[in-house]
């Protein structure tokens, strides 16, 4: 059973140039939270309580002023500093000593989740006695994402951007890994882009044949706030769904209190903190 997750809320937004240069992109709105919620929220709704989140050098205490330790949620975090992105497979070797001998979890800190079926999948995911897990979701243009070729759930091929693909399966940024994570991404070689590739780390898997995926279902969604436009388009969901059905997503004290890690008394603590907002009136909602 997997119970740590990795956040990696690094790189350099470039993408969402000059609003990233005074803050970093995770700390942005998605309608009424901060991104970084987003992708927390889904390893909450994994039951993982140990988590690292990796962030920019010299952004660490924009973090721990939203979320200093995890403990009014229930959770605990931790923060590691990169000085510069290397690659994704690079926070497998910056978070050695905090994933020790156990399996991890990771996520992009600018993914978003959503659906109905979304807590039975990483619930099947979190299983994982030995090898990889990817997320997989169809897209209308699989040109513009790495995508995967499947036989059921096992992994038949990998391709970056593909101009001819047969395969509309994009991979997604969440993914689950036993704990030779380690030590393949420590033999990875920068690609010609001076980075460590996920994809290189994730065929490490598939040579072993050990590389297996989950489905986010027709119902669901998987959105990358990469860009301005995606961003937006992101947060417009967010504020539709939330407006139209009442309740809101990724609301982390609502999850926490549902997996009865916080009780009333934390979330009265919460309300405190978050002070006179839309938020807070959710909160009280929850609790009454």
């Amino acid at each position: 059973m997997i119970k740590k997750g990795i956040i990696l809320a690094g790189g350099m937004g470039t993408r969402m140039s000059p609003l990233t240069k005074a803050v970093n992109k995770q700390l942005l709105p998605i309608h009424d939270k901060p991104l970084i919620f987003y992708p927390l929220s889904i390893l909450m709704l994994a039951k993982i309580k140990d988590i690292l989140i990796i962030v920019n050098k010299g952004q660490l205490e924009q973090y721990k002023k939203l979320l200093p330790n995890g403990k009014r949620l229930g959770i605990k975090i931790n923060y590691i500093e990169q000085d510069k992105p290397r690659g994704l497979p690079d926070a497998f070797k910056l978070g050695e000593n905090f994933i020790k001998k156990e399996g991890v979890a990771m996520i992009l800190g600018d993914n978003f989740f959503y659906g109905q079926s979304l807590s039975k999948m990483l619930f099947e995911c979190v299983k994982l006695k030995s090898g990889a897990k990817i997320i997989l979701h169809k897209v209308a243009h699989p040109e513009k994402f790495g995508i995967a070729t499947v036989k059921g759930k096992k992994i038949l091929s990998l391709n970056e951007k593909p101009k001819n693909s047969k395969s509309n399966l994009a991979i997604t940024g969440l993914y689950f890994f036993d704990n030779n994570v380690v030590k393949y991404a420590k033999k990875l070689k920068p690609s010609k882009r001076n980075e460590l590739e996920i994809v290189d780390l994730l065929n490490e898997y598939k040579k072993q044949r050990n590389l297996s995926s989950e489905f986010v279902g027709r119902g669901g969604a998987w959105l990358d706030t990469g860009s301005i436009e995606d961003f937006y388009k992101t947060s417009n969901f967010v504020s539709s769904i939330e407006n139209l059905q009442g309740f809101k997503i990724a609301c982390l004290e609502e999850i926490s209190f549902k997996n009865k890690w916080i009780n009333k008394k934390t979330i009265y603590e919460a309300i405190k903190f978050y002070g006179n907002c839309e938020y807070s009136s959710y909160l009280k909602k929850i609790i009454s």
